[in-house]
């Protein structure tokens, strides 16, 4: 099973009790980065309450790095929960994606964009 627990610490940009944050191997974009977690946890679903209280703050620290080095127009900020969600690595990570005007021609329905036909409404 794929995870995310041999990441060599000097890949991780910033690290807190229950996340850590790498730059993502194959960026939707530049800046991309990817939120984990510190134990072997499924998904979202499966944090613990004190882990999702401090997701927010990751979050935060996730865009304060992507700004250090990029000039990001907005974010899409996503999970995958399940093989049917397009989840392929069964370890808890929140996808930070910068975005940038002019990168898609019509980004109108962002996230809904993961069912190309239901996009747009």
């Amino acid at each position: 099973m794929k995870n995310f627990l041999n990441i060599a610490e000097n890949k991780k940009l910033y690290k807190c009790n229950h996340f850590f944050l790498i730059k993502d191997s194959y960026p939707v974009s530049p800046g991309h980065l990817l939120i984990i977690s510190n134990e072997l946890i499924e998904d979202y679903f499966g944090l613990s309450k004190e882990a999702k209280q401090d997701l927010p703050h990751v979050i935060d620290e996730a865009k304060r790095i992507i700004e250090t080095e990029h000039s990001p127009d907005g974010y899409n900020i996503g999970m995958n929960c399940g093989k049917y969600a397009g989840q392929t690595i069964f370890h808890f990570h929140c996808h930070i994606i910068p975005r940038y005007n002019g990168d898609l021609k019509h980004p109108e329905g962002g996230v809904r964009g993961v069912i190309p036909d239901k996009m747009k409404y």
